[in-house]
């Protein structure tokens, strides 16, 4: 009788196993085909597509030249003269670019899921990330518009969350790949200590900012402390389209989605709550530069940074649901595919914030 069921067991684990392996291999194909989908959609754009498409395309044809002037970040430079040797025209170019974009998706899930203290379920994390961005005004405005920032976004976020590891290695790493893609990284490394502040402590500073900056006194210490920064807050990208001064509907907005895992967190296994919680702290740190410096034209893109990793918090929270019904593998396939379809008018009709 014990060896009949020694058979049974043994049968049992060998079908759970192969069941296992197949999910994971659909899992991958999915995730290759949703990748292949977005490349070639962001790639093959049109010209008149994305702000500063037309600026990057013209940077990348002029790199036959003899000579290069540009105040482009050196990274990025060297990235794209790297992607030039290869032979690629403007289309492998921009395919190139966001698929490196994604390569950064992959890095910020994997040190974020180790960082949850998860082992098993990576690929449905990533997903579900995907998903997320895939869903996002933020990540097309990464996408077709400010695509330096958009490589560097999610590595800023990284850089952070190695801090708060006291990974200082790992956090000079990411940082230093950021700066070298978008100067810009350097406004969130700068506010990294607030890190090791208590939470109370944390929120404290947020809220601070966030009262100088709705009310008014940080663009007026600014102007009369700096009056050089100001001005060149102001008349950057100056556009009468895009509204300039104090955006109370962005730092409203941005504290929403601090507050939501919080809301949420009833609703997550007792054991992630904590890890969730602690990695909002990054997220607020990520808003500062806007509380400081948000009242120029376009000062969104302040904000791309931690508009982006709230595809990643709320990826954690559905991820570690209590619910089972949320991480069903169909639903989040279903999603999964769905959002390309959201990703292909988003980008088409530039959907974007």
């Amino acid at each position: 009788m014990n060896s009949v069921d020694g058979l049974t067991t043994f049968h049992v684990r060998q079908h759970r196993a192969a069941d296992t392996v197949g999910a994971t291999v659909l899992s991958v194909l999915l995730l290759a085909a949703v990748a292949a989908f977005g490349c070639w959609l962001v790639g093959t754009r049109s010209p008149d597509i994305g702000t500063d498409t037309l600026t990057y395309a013209g940077f990348f044809e002029a790199l036959g030249r003899e000579s290069i002037e540009t105040r482009l970040e050196p990274g990025f430079v060297y990235l794209s003269i790297a992607l030039w040797k290869l032979g690629l025209g403007v289309t492998g170019y921009q395919t190139a670019l966001f698929a490196l974009m994604l390569g950064t998706v992959v890095v910020s899930t994997r040190q974020y899921f180790r960082a949850l203290g998860d082992e098993r379920g990576y690929l449905t994390f990533l997903s579900v990330s995907v998903m997320l961005l895939f869903v996002s005004p933020m990540f097309v405005n990464a996408s077709i518009n400010a695509v330096r920032q958009g490589l560097a976004a999610l590595l800023v976020f990284t850089a952070l969350l190695s801090f708060q590891q006291r990974r200082w290695g790992a956090f000079a790493l990411f940082g230093l790949v950021a700066s070298s893609l978008h100067m810009s990284s350097l406004l969130y490394l700068v506010f990294a200590p607030v890190l090791l502040l208590g939470p109370k402590t944390q929120r404290l500073v947020a809220v601070a900012g966030f009262i100088l900056y709705v009310s008014g006194v940080s663009m007026a210490a600014v102007r009369a402390a700096v009056p050089a920064l100001y001005e060149l807050v102001m008349t950057y990208t100056e556009n009468s389209r895009f509204q300039s001064g104090v955006r109370i509907d962005f730092a409203v907005f941005s504290i929403f989605w601090y507050a939501l895992p919080h809301a949420l967190s009833p609703l997550v296994k007792p054991e992630f709550r904590e890890k969730i919680r602690d990695s909002t702290a990054i997220y607020l740190v990520m808003l500062l530069p806007f509380f400081a410096i948000g009242w120029g034209f376009f000062s969104n893109r302040y904000l791309l940074p931690a508009w982006l990793s709230v595809s990643l918090i709320v990826a954690a929270v559905i991820c570690h649901s209590r619910l089972p019904a949320l991480r069903h593998p169909l639903l989040l396939r279903f999603g999964l595919v769905l959002s390309c379809a959201v990703f292909y008018y988003y980008v088409n009709n530039e959907i974007v914030i």
